[in-house]
């Protein structure tokens, strides 16, 4: 009588075994090669040959010439090993006054920005801690600083960064944003760093 049951029980586990543990993500992965090449294998970033980046994952710009992207609590920072958000919540002391406060005391430094008028992005980490955009209004901040360390002028920087803006997708959802490591690149190939300065070839997380 058991052995009745063991049988098709065994088949079925096995061929559900079979189906949704190989043939579907076969299936699934050989479209996405086939159809998105690009997003199948990471959405990677390269320039002269070597992958910097990829534009789903953030990472931290230092330099003055450079857009920054919002700060980030996974790891000692933008560490793509350790994604994760600060799991403080609003009401948290350490938050508003530690956390929020320096960002903001770094960004009326770094851009003169008037405290009030600061985006939420530039100020506070995503709950991944590896967001690769910023909003517009946060590169609009940005704007004179690039320009004056690039020897641009303004409008130019701005036109850059409208080209680089992505709208909603599908026109509806999210809000519009600003892709850091691809602005930044573009930003390069317009006003490149002065020789000494420059390390293209090198992982845009060390600038």
């Amino acid at each position: 009588m058991l052995k009745h049951q063991w049988r098709p029980a065994i088949a079925i586990t096995v061929v559900l075994m079979v189906i949704t543990g190989v043939l579907y993500p076969g299936l699934v992965t050989a479209l996405a090669e086939l159809l998105f090449p690009h997003q199948a294998n990471g959405s990677l970033v390269t320039v002269n040959g070597q992958v910097i980046g990829s534009e789903l994952i953030g990472q931290q710009f230092a330099r003055a010439e450079y857009f920054h992207a919002r700060p980030s609590a996974a790891g000692g920072g933008y560490d793509d090993t350790l994604s994760a958000g600060t799991n403080l919540g609003p009401t948290s002391a350490k938050l508003a006054d530690t956390l929020i406060a320096q960002a903001v005391d770094s960004e009326v430094k770094l851009d003169h920005a008037v405290k009030g008028g600061i985006p939420s992005d530039l100020v506070t980490s995503s709950g991944s801690g590896l967001d690769p955009d910023i909003s517009p209004a946060s590169a609009e901040l940005q704007v004179p600083r690039i320009a004056r360390e690039r020897g641009l002028t303004e409008a130019r920087v701005r036109s850059l960064v409208a080209r680089h803006t992505e709208g909603r997708t599908l026109g509806l959802l999210g809000d519009p944003r600003v892709n850091v490591l691809a602005l930044n690149l573009a930003l390069d190939s317009l006003a490149p760093l002065r020789p000494a300065a420059t390390a293209v070839s090198s992982p845009m997380r060390s600038r």
